[in-house]
């Protein structure tokens, strides 16, 4: 018995030394070529793949990563590409460069070789899309290039796992199919949502969201923004079981997003008031599969800060759940969700918030936790001061999180149930990573502790029985574990000391095995490792049913199960101290549930509700729906929705509960829509002031929140009144300042900056709603210049032309131009003794958005000349690009400028760039013998320049001849000889909005003796192809009377329509056309042989066309201004020049006047306006009361109440031709032409029927399709360098001139494959004309070095139409929906517009001059301006990714380059991906020397 007793003790301590002597993990390092780009598991495996971008090469591992082998089915360098299927753990793709790819279905065993017709796109990433129920459906966005001008995204479809692919759609911009998550339940099994590119236009402002069940056989255009659609839409992407786009108008950063549950019926996601979504300045966060979170910027990007919202269950209404929370410059943002627990989730904070944002302090941040959803936080909390909350020196923990990440993957938890893992410090505040320690959580964030001293990357196994962890402040050879969730911990060593990278472990996290990604050594020595870790050696047993706990998910305040959308949550997991593992590989732990009874948190409110202030009550948002057979026979009330439904998906039992679903009895009256008056309002205001001095609308875009009607206007007493509700009621603001001038930013609309005598600038970026201030570093410049000048894509940036050494008498006075990139916090001087700066980048010109032209006093002497240098890194290095010039402006896609031609220093010579890099010489016809002294750019927006050559310089009797441009703005043939042109430079020229290519000018009749000094007789001509050919303007057979005119219009060179232009235009924005109120045109003028004076009562009268100006019609006696609202549906018009009580008004097109007494008193009325996009029914008169010489007025004249225009026109974009709907399609002509052709082409425009009694509402795209191209007539060619149009209109040799060399265009555009021999006719460059009688064609020749080429083209036919049609006619109809936006958004009412003006010119003040002549909001597509879209081909740029990943030794950051770890997407959707080369409107200016300024100030 002894002896059995010594054996048993024997074999007891035999155990316990076994046990102190378990092994410890077994690892392996396998050395790689380079850092890796890639790397993950297939679930539910031990394979891995790595793939190696620089070698172009995968690797793969079926024993978690202890041994790896290259895949040898694909091909050495091949492999571009690697992406995981998300929804089927066996299937990955490797993307190869071009055509070739490769797929496998069975984790990577073995691979498949597919081809596509098109490289993968390098504007998708990624390139796939996939469905979420049938792994075999694939979407593959590609990307096919046939020239440099013809480059395509198009998207394929496999429906079998890429055995076959067939194309889907053209001209995508990104598709998604509606079932790429498990959650979505709308839609068809092959619906795809896309977003592609408008009907005839590149542009991303033009952008439409398409829906197809069928792959695109047949497609839809869903309604997202009541019955009508959107453009602009930038994005779209999946989440949970929502599909959410994003769109974005021009003129604004602010987003519009839009969701759905089904692709059919979409709503727009609704914020609270006071926040708006702007473009990079949202991210769409981890969400829920009943609501989506969104962190919205609130602050300067510089030191960004956001606020936190959550959703509705349908994604409409969003409401407010923590301020202030951290944000990166990325748009990371600080919040993440503990994985498998419903309702808690991490966010940091910025506690001295205020600071931050108004004295950019530095972040203080703290860490919050939310355990219900959001709806309430609390600090973190240590173990020990879990019941000991009273106390006041208790310790709160904060911890680095997604701006700070450290590894990839999820920052605190994984599927292991209740651990959280975090690197952070306890104090007031969270300090630098390094001086962070590794905390452990193992209750889902309800209390920490402190599991290891400094900061560590770290990773869960086995379902939470083990912890791993290695320094991440430096070198080490230790790795620790620990196997009591972080209590203890153990050590090992690796053989040598790296520098981890990576720690990760299977998606699931429940084996044991780990693989870190390290590096070893320095700069060249560095070696790139990866280190498979195994546990499995330390043996210990499978765990069994005493070693586990019920856990409760959460707990509410008392400590007990707390209920989340209806039900409590509980998880089996290990418990804490058991010596066990748990052993279940690949088998994630599954949650249970039990019901909750209803309580107020599992109500919503419902669809049209929303909450009201005190979050009481869920309010009516709209009138509601009226159900059937309720509201009759005189009853009052209904039974109807109580504002509250129970949350879809919320598992609440409401047998006990509350039952806030129930139907209440409503009113009947809120099923009704308010009634309107029948009748039009006006509301007057007065100011005691001398006049009004400058004012500007600032209109909402498309996208951007509100419904406001905002005004800003200065009066000559600097005083700013602003009003919301165009002009009913105005507030001044800035009280107590002097504002001497205010300044829009000219790209973005909701921008304003008012600037005072001395450094302090006040600005708002929400329409002057909110006004905050900055110091500038100097005053503003004395020397009558342009203060500030912006940058085109980042609102944040912008140049300061300050005065320096200016005290009254120092000689030393000069202009210093001075840059901040972040809104006035910091300055840098760029540049001293300059007159102007500006950036250059746009999209299509320039290679780098620092890019910026200043011209500079050489040797910094203002005796000296004007250089013109530029520079791509402020100024750092300079480079001088003319060495004498006069000025320079960007327009379009052009940079023109006017230079001292160095063999004659009293001529200039015009050069132009398209790149901002090389420049060349203008070359002018050559019987065009004039002195080169003075020039005027009218306009570029058809992809060439017009360009206005003075050649009559005589004072008060200028005229000159209009020469158009080639597409790089360097050759030029004549277009028009005597037009009229004024003293200051400006010209009567004006093409019309809305419609390609027509224009009006006014030409001398009376050249000889106007040179003679004889008043100048003016005709005006009217061209309907871009140029090419100018007649009479067709007048009327009778006037307003139905009189006859005293002569006969049937012989139009004697008597014909002349119209008042735009010399003599009181207000520049007095445009005759509009770019929404398409076909529409109105003018003052009279009908003979020449025009007549505005003061001739008896023969001036009004006149106006309903079709681009071919027509017209006499529609009032006397002289008046006008207005078009409501897109043309409502036409206002006031007497000028006359004391007045009456307005008149047509609601239908002109047929018919109604007379309209705004006042008691009659007015003197300077101005009418309205929003610069014609879209309102309000108008808003300027003047003063006749018998008032102290104050000035406002009238606003307000048609919303007008029963005519009291109910939204219905338009069916599925039947456009349809005659049951408000509107019809309209096709614009060309007078000579017997068909309906236009440049080659039929066009439809959607117009709404005069008789129509409705209001058209959102903004609509006119340009409804283009039917077909027409054969060539000669209407769609003009002449060729050196020749001219002779009197039979043929284009003829100018005599004793050679033609042309067409063989020089093989030099300029080395890409071009061939040139035909001269005709003496060259195409429009509108016109998309086919076959027919084609002028320009002779014989063909092909360019040096391109034989080949041009015989392969022949035989392909060139280009296809789509695209013929995007090169020479889409460019240019973008212009018809924004010029005229322009037209009030780049001028300020006062200032000196309308032309860039290149010469001398004279000094006297112009009608059009300003008391401050420096800023340079332009006039578009008005006589003497420049158009504001550029029209160039479309370009592709090579955006090829590059290859990232961090070598070396340094870093503490993840080592995978291309960032496709396993939750990667929190802000994939909210920044924009590259995208083509669109066009923004650009900033037009005056070159020039100053003008004297006028005293007449208009609004």
């Amino acid at each position: 018995m002894l002896l059995s007793l010594v054996l048993r003790l024997l074999c007891f301590c035999a155990l316990l030394h076994a046990r102190e002597k378990k092994g410890d993990p077994e690892v392996s390092i396998h050395t790689l070529d380079h850092a890796v780009s890639n790397l993950f598991y297939f679930e539910d495996s031990d394979i891995v793949l790595i793939h190696d971008r620089e070698a172009g090469k995968v690797l793969r591992s079926d024993d978690a990563g202890v041994n790896w082998a290259v895949v040898d089915d694909i091909p050495k360098g091949a492999a571009w590409e690697l992406w995981q299927h998300p929804h089927d753990h066996k299937v990955a793709y490797v993307l190869g460069g071009e055509e070739q790819h490769w797929v496998t279905s069975d984790r990577g065993e073995s691979w498949t070789k597919f081809k596509t017709e098109a490289p993968p796109s390098v504007f998708r990433s990624p390139p796939l899309s996939w469905h979420a129920k049938d792994s075999d459906k694939v979407l593959f966005h590609g990307q096919k290039c046939t020239g440099l001008f013809s480059c395509q995204e198009i998207t394929y479809y496999t429906k079998d796992g890429f055995k076959n692919t067939e194309e889907m759609r053209k001209d995508t911009r990104g598709c998604t199919f509606a079932h790429s998550t498990p959650l979505f339940e709308g839609g068809d099994e092959d619906t795809v949502v896309c977003v592609v590119l408008g009907r005839y236009s590149p542009w991303p402002h033009d952008q439409r969201l398409v829906v197809s069940d069928n792959y695109f056989k047949k497609e839809t255009e869903p309604y997202l923004e009541g019955h009508r659609t959107v453009q602009g839409i930038i994005n779209i992407a999946p989440v949970k079981g929502f599909i959410v786009a994003a769109a974005k108008a021009e003129g604004t950063k602010e987003l519009a997003m839009y969701v759905t549950r089904d692709t059919s019926t979409w709503h727009r996601a609704v914020f609270p008031n006071d926040h708006k979504l702007e473009e990079d300045a949202y991210t769409l966060l981890e969400s829920t599969n009943y609501s989506i979170q969104v962190d919205v910027l609130t602050t300067a990007p510089s030191n960004p800060m956001g606020v936190l919202f959550n959703s509705n269950s349908n994604g409409t209404y969003f409401t407010r759940n923590i301020p202030h929370t951290n944000r990166n410059f990325r748009g990371l943002v600080d919040f993440e969700k503990i994985q498998g627990v419903q309702g808690i989730y991490l966010v940091n904070v910025v506690d001295n918030w205020e600071e931050v944002e108004k004295l950019r302090k530095d972040k203080k941040v703290q860490s919050k936790i939310s355990f219900d959803d959001g709806r309430n936080f609390s600090p973190l909390k240590l173990k020990d001061d879990k019941e000991e909350d009273d106390k006041e020196d208790k310790k709160e923990l904060h911890l680095h999180s997604v701006t700070d990440m450290s590894n990839v993957g999820r920052v605190f938890s994984s599927p292991a149930p209740g651990l959280a893992l975090g690197i952070g410090n306890t104090g007031d505040y969270l300090k630098a990573y390094e001086e962070g320690d590794l905390w452990v959580s193992d209750d889902a964030g309800v209390s920490w502790k402190l599991a290891l001293e400094e900061a560590h990357k770290y990773e869960f196994g086995d379902q939470g029985s083990i912890l791993v962890a290695i320094y991440d402040e430096g070198d080490t050879d230790q790795i620790r574990y620990s196997l009591n969730h972080g209590t203890d911990w153990k050590t090992f060593e690796l053989d040598k000391k790296v520098r981890a990278k990576v720690l990760t472990t299977v998606p699931d996290s429940t084996t044991l095995k780990f693989i870190l990604l390290a590096t070893a050594g320095k700069g060249s020595k560095t070696e790139h490792l990866v280190i498979s870790i195994d546990f499995n050696n330390l043996h210990e047993r499978k765990c069994d049913d005493k070693d586990f706990e019920k856990w409760v998910a959460r707990l509410d305040d008392q400590g007990d199960p707390d209920c989340l959308m209806g039900h409590k949550q509980f998880y089996t997991r290990r418990k804490a101290d058991s010596d066990c593992f748990v052993k279940e590989k690949f088998r994630e732990p599954e949650a249970k549930f039990e019901r909750c009874t209803c309580n107020k948190e599992d109500f919503e409110c419902d669809y049209n509700f929303r909450k009201s202030e005190d979050g009481e009550k869920c309010e009516p948002t709209s009138v509601l729906a009226k159900p059937e057979n309720v509201c009759k026979d005189g009853d009052k009330t209904f039974m109807g929705s109580s504002g509250f439904r129970l949350i879809p998906g919320d598992k609440c039992d409401p047998k006990g509960g509350l039952d806030l679903d129930k139907e209440i009895e409503r009113p009947c009256n809120q099923t009704q829509e308010p009634s309107v008056s029948g009748e039009i309002s006006h509301e007057a205001t007065s100011f005691k002031a001398d006049r009004f001095h400058e004012s500007f609308y600032f209109e909402r875009t498309e996208t951007s929140t509100g419904k406001d009607e905002t005004i800003i206007m200065r009066t000559s007493e600097q005083k700013i009144y602003r009003t919301v509700d165009h002009g009913k009621t105005w507030d001044h603001v800035l009280k107590g300042q002097d504002i001497t001038a205010i300044y829009p930013n000219n790209y973005f609309n909701d921008w304003v900056y008012f600037l005072t005598g001395g450094k302090k600038v006040f600005y708002s970026r929400n329409r002057g709603e909110d006004i905050q201030e900055f110091d500038a570093p100097t005053e503003a410049t004395h020397d009558r210049l342009q203060v500030l000048s912006f940058h085109a894509d980042y609102p944040d940036w912008f140049i300061w032309t300050g005065a320096d050494k200016c005290e009254k008498g120092n000689e030393k006075c000069h202009s210093v131009a001075y840059l901040t990139t972040d809104r006035g916090d910091h300055w840098q001087t760029l540049l001293r003794y300059v007159r102007k700066c500006e950036f250059i980048k746009k999209e299509g010109r320039g290679d780098s958005e620092k890019l910026v032209y200043c011209e500079q006093y050489k040797d910094e002497d203002l005796a000296q000349p004007l250089q013109l240098v530029s520079s791509d890194n402020w100024f750092a290095d300079k480079e001088v690009r003319f060495s004498s010039v006069v000025d320079f402006a960007t327009m379009s896609e052009f940079i023109i400028v006017a230079a001292k031609d160095q063999q004659d220093e009293k001529s200039l010579k015009v050069d132009a760039s398209v790149d901002g890099k090389t420049f060349a010489d203008a070359e002018f016809p050559k019987n065009l013998h004039v002195p080169q002294k003075a020039y005027t750019v009218l306009d570029s927006s058809t992809h060439a320049v017009f360009l206005h050559v003075t050649v009559g310089n005589r004072e008060d009797f200028e005229y000159g001849s209009i020469v158009k441009s080639n597409s790089n703005g360097t050759s030029y043939v004549l277009s028009l000889d005597g037009v009229n042109r004024n003293t200051p430079g400006y010209v009567d020229f004006e093409k019309t909005l809305g419609i390609e290519g027509a224009a009006l000018v006014n030409v001398v009749d009376n050249i000889e003796g106007a040179e003679q000094g004889q008043k100048k007789k003016l005709k005006t001509l009217i061209s309907h192809n871009d140029g090419a050919e100018w007649a009479p303007l067709q007048a009327p057979s009778e006037d307003t009377d139905g009189n006859p005119w005293e002569c006969d219009v049937d012989h139009p060179e004697k008597c014909s329509l002349h119209l008042h232009g735009y010399t003599e235009r009181k207000d520049p924005r007095d445009t005759f056309s509009s770019p929404t109120a398409v076909g529409l045109m109105m003018g003052v003028g009279n009908v003979g042989e020449h025009l007549g004076e505005k003061v001739d009562e008896d023969s001036i009268f009004t006149f106006l066309s309903t079709d681009g100006g071919k027509l017209w019609r006499a529609v009032m006696k006397g002289n008046f201004m006008w207005e078009y609202g409501d897109q043309g549906s409502i036409i206002v018009i006031v007497q000028e020049k006359a004391a007045t009580d009456v307005v008149y008004y047509s609601l239908d097109e002109g047929q018919s006047w109604t007379p309209y007494k705004f006042t008691n008193q009659k007015m003197q009325i300077e101005s009418i306006s309205t929003v610069p996009s014609d879209n309102s029914r309000n108008f808003l008169l300027w003047g003063r009361v006749a018998s008032s010489g102290s104050e000035i007025s406002t009238v606003n004249l307000d048609f919303t109440g007008l029963k005519e225009r009291s109910k939204q026109c219905e338009f069916d974009s599925e039947h456009p031709e349809s005659e049951d709907h408000d509107y019809y399609l309209w096709k614009p002509s060309h007078p000579l032409s017997k068909d309906d052709c236009l440049f080659g082409h039929v066009a439809k425009y959607i117009r709404k029927k005069p008789k129509a009694n409705c209001y058209n509402g959102r903004k609509m795209t006119h340009l409804n399709e283009i039917t077909h191209n027409c054969s060539c007539t000669r209407q769609d060619y003009e002449c060729d360098y050196n020749y001219e149009r002779g009197t039979d209109g043929s284009c003829q040799l100018v005599s004793g001139l050679p033609p042309p060399d067409h063989s020089l265009q093989c030099k300029e555009n080395p890409e071009q494959t061939h040139y035909y021999l001269p005709t003496g006719y060259r195409r429009i460059p509108l016109t998309t004309c086919e076959g027919g009688k084609e002028f320009d064609i002779a014989e063909d020749k092909s360019c040096p070095g391109h034989e080949a080429d041009w015989e392969k083209e022949k035989a392909s036919h060139g280009l296809s139409g789509f695209w013929l049609f995007v090169l020479v006619v889409l460019l240019p109809v973008g212009l018809a929906g924004s010029v005229g936006y322009w037209v009030y958004t780049h001028w300020d009412g006062g200032m000196r517009v309308g032309s860039i003006r290149l010469g001398s010119g004279a000094d006297s003040g112009g009608a059009f001059d300003a008391d401050r002549p420096w800023i340079k909001y332009p006039v578009a597509a008005l006589a003497g301006t420049v158009a504001v879209v550029a029209a160039v081909p479309l370009l592709v740029r090579s955006l090829w990714r590059s290859v990232t990943g961090r070598g070396g030794g340094g870093g503490r950051y993840s080592g995978l380059g291309d960032g496709n770890r396993a939750y990667t997407t929190r802000n994939s959707f909210a920044r924009r991906r590259g995208e083509y080369a669109s066009v923004d409107p650009d900033e037009d200016e005056l070159l020039g020397e100053d003008d004297e300024e006028d005293e007449r100030e208009r609004v």
